[in-house]
């Protein structure tokens, strides 16, 4: 009988090795494949409590029992100290069988690739808060080449440093003053943010470079985005940023339909970087904040729908992977999805699963799979 943790059943299309799959920090789910299917649990939340943490070895536990014998191999995410990641590598040990790790946006793009029921290669486009590269900076903001167990970074978001490290993803407003010091404009931080505590002094901070980590971002990118309009400078829930910048264009956007994308606002650079500083100064400068939100959402859509185009003529790949956070605001995907279907492309999105973290676990799984095959 199929244990109660057990959320939802995900066909395959093939048999494989059975593989538990521990998923990420975020809205922590976990997966187990056997044969042609890939059982993914309910969330157990965010790893960030000890009451989290216990419920997650359970359902892996719970899981494993169900299988009745070890499976071929354990996945997880990249990131060491993760808890999702430490409880994998110590299960391993014990089960005395490998410990596969996933990168974070591997795992986005392979969870698509899962649902849908493709194996050949594909466009990424994984558009998200943060998580570890293999680089061992933060990504967010990836475009990626995947075929199974293989990926590629081909281009990504300029990345943008995040003044105060996990502070900056809490409080849009240090991002963006991060946004204002890569202008040349850290002088004006003050100024704009003369309520908030550190804003006389993150000018130099930023200057530098004190607990200023970069990252490839697009969910910081919201949330710079959102502070330089005044939308959301201190976030009391998660995504709230994203939240208000989505709802301000959406009220344009019904009064007034979506504007025309702002010209010359973006940059494809040589090495496949994307550069939307120009997008963020011309927000600086908005006075109609749900006129600016607006224009954010088309100039974005455009900048991204021309950034995925080279470089699907570069590689002869017509299939785009579209997961992540990110993919939540449907003014998002549907922009990019007419974007993209003018190009000839084809967009896949999360249909059986959500696009954020809980289907980190089945790209982890699917991965790992392919991995042990090959």
């Amino acid at each position: 009988m199929q244990p109660q943790c057990i959320e939802r059943t995900i066909m395959l299309g093939v048999d494989g090795p059975s593989v538990l799959a521990t998923g990420a920090w975020f809205k922590n789910t976990l997966c187990l494949t056997r044969g042609d299917a890939a059982f993914v649990s309910r969330s157990v939340g965010d790893l960030d409590s000890a009451d989290a943490c216990i419920e997650h070895e359970s359902v892996a536990r719970i899981m494993l029992d169900w299988q009745g014998s070890p499976p071929a191999a354990i996945a997880h995410d990249l990131h060491p100290d993760f808890h999702s990641t430490r409880f994998a590598v110590a299960l391993a040990a014990e089960l005395e069988i490998p410990a596969i790790a996933v990168q974070h946006h591997h795992a986005h793009i392979a969870a698509l690739c899962a649902e849908h029921d493709v194996v050949g290669p594909v466009l990424g486009l994984a558009l998200d808060g943060v998580g570890l590269g293999t680089d061992g900076t933060a990504w967010g903001g990836e475009l990626l080449r995947v075929e199974g167990a293989a990926s590629q970074r081909l281009g990504y978001l300029q990345p943008l440093a995040l003044p105060g490290g996990d502070r900056a993803a809490r409080e849009p407003w240090r991002m963006a003053a991060s946004v204002l010091h890569a202008l040349g404009r850290g002088s004006e931080i003050s100024a704009r943010f003369p309520a908030q505590h550190g804003s006389d002094t993150i000018a130099v901070v930023l200057e530098k470079g004190l607990n200023c980590p970069q990252a490839s971002s697009m969910g910081r990118v919201f949330d710079a985005a959102a502070g330089l309009l005044g939308l959301c400078l201190v976030m009391t829930f998660e995504a709230e940023a994203a939240i208000a910048l989505e709802q301000a264009a959406t009220r344009h956007v019904v009064s007034h339909g979506m504007p025309a994308p702002v010209l010359d606002a973006w940059r494809v650079e040589p090495d496949g970087q994307l550069n939307l500083l120009p997008l963020l100064a011309a927000l600086a400068a908005e006075r109609d904040v749900e006129l600016g939100a607006a224009l954010f959402h088309a100039t974005l859509v455009a900048a991204l729908g021309e950034w995925v185009g080279r470089a699907a003529e570069a590689s002869g790949l017509d299939t785009i992977a579209c997961g992540g956070g990110c993919f939540f605001n449907q003014l998002l995907s549907a922009g990019l999805r007419q974007n993209l279907g003018q190009r000839g492309l084809v967009m896949l999105e999360a249909r059986q699963q959500l696009p954020g973290d809980t289907a980190i676990a089945l790209g982890q799984a699917w991965v790992a799979r392919h991995f042990l095959v090959t």
